[in-house]
């Protein structure tokens, strides 16, 4: 099953109708450091992850740096993904899979040219998966802008078997586009599936996964089969390194 992730969920009816618009995955924006207009509380959004079905992966995204903090974060929210998403340092990295242990990691990569490469090598090492975004100097996510789709793609050669998420200004126009040249396991969305309210727009989610999923069958099929490493894993990394 291909990994397609809505961002920024608000409310319990923005994360039903992206689960049945056919995402495979929800993230939840708190403990917020820089620029995002959807964040969400922690009581609400423990109450959102409570009532999604079995089979349905929660994501905290966070921009926090302590891992301590961000451990309690994801207990309390109830989520068993947490997606770090600045730049924790690996040490910290290997601390938060003691504090959270059995969760799934993922580390966010911003591509800002190509010393992301070195970056992401780094953190392949710890990370069950790695997150490839854009950034800005106020904005860590969600900025509605693509990168060089060119350094994802060697990030994703290099890393392999790493399952490797692409980020970044993706919407239903370009998804399927970003896919075929990326080749990642799976691909995440936030700003590019909102209306002008800042709302998720159930059109736009809908058309974003159809095209999302038919994309990455099309890319990896002729390939090698089946998508690899868009599930989840049994069990999560180590802290080899």
């Amino acid at each position: 099953m291909a990994f397609v992730k809505i961002c920024g969920i608000q409310s319990f009816e923005e994360a039903r109708a992206a689960l049945d618009c056919g995402a495979t995955a929800l993230g939840f924006l708190l403990g917020l450091t820089h620029r995002a207009e959807d964040g969400i509380g922690e009581a609400e959004a423990r109450s959102i992850v409570r009532c999604l079905p079995a089979g349905a992966e929660a994501v905290l995204v966070t921009h926090l740096l302590d891992p301590a903090r961000v451990a309690a974060l994801a207990a309390s929210v109830g989520t068993r993904t947490i997606q770090v998403h600045d730049e924790m340092t690996n040490p910290d990295l290997r601390h938060l899979r003691v504090l959270a242990p059995g969760a799934r990691l993922l580390k966010a990569v911003h591509v800002t040219g190509d010393a992301a490469l070195g970056r992401a090598l780094d953190y392949a090492v710890i990370a069950d998966a790695l997150v490839l975004d854009s950034r800005t100097a106020d904005r860590l996510g969600g900025t509605g802008q693509t990168h060089d789709w060119t350094v994802s793609a060697r990030i994703v050669t290099a890393v392999a078997p790493l399952p490797v998420y692409l980020a970044g200004g993706l919407r239903p126009e370009n998804v399927a586009e970003a896919v075929a040249r990326v080749r990642p396991a799976g691909v995440d969305v936030n700003s590019g599936v909102e209306d002008e309210s800042g709302r998720k727009d159930t059109r736009k989610m809908r058309e974003f996964v159809a095209r999302a999923k038919a994309g990455l069958r099309q890319a990896h099929t002729a390939v090698e089969g089946p998508v690899a490493g868009s599930t989840p894993r049994h069990e999560p990394r180590g802290t080899r390194g």
